[in-house]
């Protein structure tokens, strides 16, 4: 297991309660099943419209059981932003 941070932005932030937190688990779909554990209601919907980037990285498509998460980096959780 990997331990780094997930980094919460604008709706996810609100929704977690927190801006950061710590992540332990291989990959990406683990770290995003811990943090729904952690924050069950609001987190887990604002969950399903965000992206996600890893270590500066764009997720895109890619099944999140198959991006795999380095020690010491970070996951960045991101709701859709509106505005300009």
């Amino acid at each position: 297991m990997a331990k780094g941070t997930v980094r919460y932005w604008a709706a996810a932030k609100a929704a977690a309660g927190v801006a950061e937190e710590p992540y332990d688990a291989t990959t990406l779909a683990e770290a995003l099943d811990a943090a729904r554990e952690r924050h069950p209601g609001e987190l887990v919907r604002v969950l399903k419209r965000c992206s996600f980037l890893v270590d500066g990285d764009p997720v895109g498509t890619r099944e999140h059981e198959t991006v795999r998460l380095a020690e010491g980096g970070t996951v960045e959780v991101l709701p859709p932003f509106a505005g300009g």
